[in-house]
């Protein structure tokens, strides 16, 4: 535990100066290297476990990428060691499965993420059960704003996060498969949009910290929601030059 102590964290490697306060959350750490790219001068910062860092620019201001892994319990680490060297506003990018309607994969592009629903057993270690699980204002109005610049159909909801893949994907296989259904069932009629494995720790623990955080999700076109992330943290970026 050595380097914790020198300020490198024990499970992504990083230290402070070495990311940006800004910070793209894929879990892939292989779609890492695909968001690098289209950063300005990225280079590989660290590699540990499910985590992947690079550091780059957008607009000459440092901007990172970290992958999480999959699931709420490695975000979570992800997030709170990324907070620890200097990050502050976080906007996960990833690929989730239509809840609503299994048509909204044809009709929008995807998802920007305004809360989650805290189907998972992370967040109980944090905050009691009636705590919600909310983005930051901030960081949805600037990925809907760069999403509209693009002509990007993106739908503005709920995403579910869980910590069961093929409990959505196969309930059958599953001995409480009524109780599985039945939830799902509830999360259609409460027009939840999508669902995936890691925004309720991400918005919970940047509530809690007092950090900013959303998600913008697809359905396939990665390039595509990538290249809106950037633009939302832009806007970010001129913003909060304002404020200084």
């Amino acid at each position: 535990m050595g380097n914790v102590e020198q300020g490198r964290q024990y499970h992504t490697q990083v230290a402070p100066g070495e990311v940006g306060r800004y910070v793209f959350l894929p879990g892939d750490p292989f779609r890492t290297d695909l968001i690098a790219g289209f950063l300005d001068d990225a280079v590989l910062v660290a590699h540990n476990r499910e985590h992947k860092t690079w550091t780059g620019t957008l607009d000459g201001v440092k901007v990172s990428v970290t992958s999480t892994g999959m699931g709420c319990p490695s975000t979570a680490i992800a997030v709170e060691e990324l907070i620890k060297v200097g990050a502050d506003t976080f906007i996960r990018i990833g690929t989730a499965g239509p809840v609503k309607d299994e048509t909204d994969s044809e009709k929008y592009d995807g998802v920007i993420v305004t809360a989650a629903v805290r189907d998972e057993g992370t967040t109980l270690h944090y905050v009691p059960e009636g705590y919600p699980a909310v983005a930051d204002r901030r960081v949805v109005a600037a990925l809907a704003k760069a999403a509209w610049n693009r002509n990007g159909n993106y739908l503005e909801g709920i995403s579910h996060s869980k910590d069961s893949f093929f409990g959505e994907v196969d309930p059958d296989s599953s001995p409480v498969a009524a109780r599985l259904k039945k939830r799902w069932q509830a999360w259609q009629r409460g027009n939840v949009a999508c669902s995936e494995m890691e925004c309720a720790a991400l918005f919970v623990i940047a509530s809690i910290r007092r950090k900013r955080a959303s998600a913008i999700m697809n359905w396939g076109n990665m390039e595509e929601t990538i290249q809106t992330a950037c633009d939302a943290v832009r806007i970010l970026i001129k913003e909060d030059a304002k404020k200084h």
